[in-house]
């Protein structure tokens, strides 16, 4: 797998992300969908990576930084098909070392409470996510969980 800073520009991963934002809508109601569409993703603040193996597109995932000691992860994706072949656990290994390298001390994220977001919930408790409050802009949500892990 190779992880790549992407630039958007690629039409499969412009579908991709629409595709993501289509299953957010499917689990979430509106006012609790947090995901960010092509241009959320293009602000000077987030750095998105895509995950390719022998050109077929497997996943995505996004780093903003909320101040110089804080980061949050956005956008964490798995295509369908290749889901439980470890992308996101590559993807987040990934967001890991960069906010490590640009020496944050606490990495946040929000995500569903719903069932459908039960494996992503899984998959940031075993890297050492814990839930909290929430934080930078969000608000209490019965939709929304909160994690946060310091670094």
């Amino acid at each position: 797998m190779e992880v790549r800073v992407d630039d958007l520009t690629n039409p499969r991963v412009q579908q991709f992300l629409r595709d993501h934002l289509e299953d957010m809508a499917r689990h979430s109601p509106p006012e609790s969908i947090h995901a960010l569409n092509l241009d959320g993703l293009l602000k000077p603040e987030i750095t998105f990576w895509s995950i390719w193996d022998d050109g077929q597109l497997l996943g995505c995932g996004a780093l903003k930084e909320l101040d110089p000691q804080q980061g949050e992860v956005k956008s964490m994706r798995t295509a369908p098909e290749h889901r439980g072949k470890g992308v996101a656990t590559v993807m987040l290994n990934h967001i890991l070392e960069e906010a490590n390298r640009r020496g944050y001390n606490k990495l946040s994220l929000e995500t569903g409470s719903m069932a459908a977001f039960a494996p992503a919930r899984r998959l940031y408790s075993r890297f050492g996510f814990t839930e909290c409050g929430p934080f930078g802009d969000y608000v209490e949500d019965p939709n929304s969980v909160f994690m946060m892990k310091e670094l």
